[in-house]
């Protein structure tokens, strides 16, 4: 049995820059980090030659990979020209829908662990591209590259998006204490709903497509990618929620979707609890 685990990802600043409809414009950079939840996946040989077994929230067995329901299972699996004899399953720290990319650590977890599987060796940045292969021009999800690259190379990093496509991956090495303050600073709250991205990710790329003007929020944002680096490093962490908050408020002019009545009372609470 070979089992791979894959963390999810925080993205502070910079979100919506990794879209061909921005990158192919002006240069794009996310900041952004993985948590210490993950998608685990594990394969093992099937007694039977003929058949493909894929557990997730439902339980698949087919002869053929085209006659698989899940998606990611089956363009993976086309990748690698599996033809039977194999039992996929899945599981997560976290559940879909709640914003922590999980459907990209679910696909570069697959192709790490068939890789695995047919002793191939890859590299970050290999799994990184294939996972966006599968994603945007297999699959045509509307969504960018930030997730698939944080996925893969895990930490926290910059991660930069050339007009040619070409994505460049900037570590960020801080002190420990820095680290240390950071964390201690930062708090996760889960709101007790799940949604699709899919949604808001297709009107955001719709109206990248249609009006310049959407465009403008986001360059705002990638300037907040270096404010926010800077912070990093000299450790003035106060300024740290300053950055968010404005980045916070340039997202929200991306999508109709982006944020709801419920989300806007439930952060101005937070904000007045320091």
């Amino acid at each position: 049995m070979i089992i791979t685990r894959t963390p999810f990802r925080i993205s502070f600043v910079g979100g919506g820059s990794d879209f061909e409809e921005f990158y192919s414009r002006w240069p794009g950079a996310v900041l952004s980090t993985t948590i210490n939840k993950f998608m685990y996946i594990s394969t093992h040989r099937f007694w039977d030659e003929e058949i493909i077994v894929a557990k997730y929230s439902r339980t698949e067995m087919v002869k053929e990979i085209s006659q698989l329901q899940h998606p990611i299972i089956r363009e993976v699996l086309k990748k690698f020209n599996v033809t039977g004899a194999l039992e996929i399953s899945s599981n997560a720290d976290v559940g879909a829908g709640t914003g922590l990319g999980s459907s990209s650590s679910f696909t570069v977890g697959m192709l790490h662990n068939l890789y695995t599987v047919f002793g191939r060796f890859v590299t970050k940045q290999q799994l990184a591209e294939d996972a966006c292969d599968i994603e945007i021009n297999q699959l045509g999800e509307p969504i960018g590259k930030q997730d698939q690259y944080a996925a893969a190379f895990g930490g926290l990093n910059i991660f930069r998006f050339e007009s040619s496509g070409a994505v460049t991956v900037e570590p960020i090495h801080l002190k420990k204490e820095i680290y240390k303050a950071l964390e201690k600073r930062l708090m996760m709250f889960y709101l007790g709903t799940q949604r699709s991205a899919s949604a808001i990710l297709a009107e955001q790329k719709k109206n990248m497509q249609m009006k310049t003007a959407h465009l403008e929020p986001i360059r705002d944002m990638v300037g907040l990618v270096w404010e926010l680096r800077d912070v990093l490093y000299s450790g003035r962490l106060e300024a740290f929620g300053k950055i968010l908050h404005t980045n916070w408020m340039l997202k929200q002019q991306l999508s109709s979707m982006i944020t709801s009545s419920r989300i806007n009372d439930l952060y101005d609470i937070a904000l007045r609890n320091g």
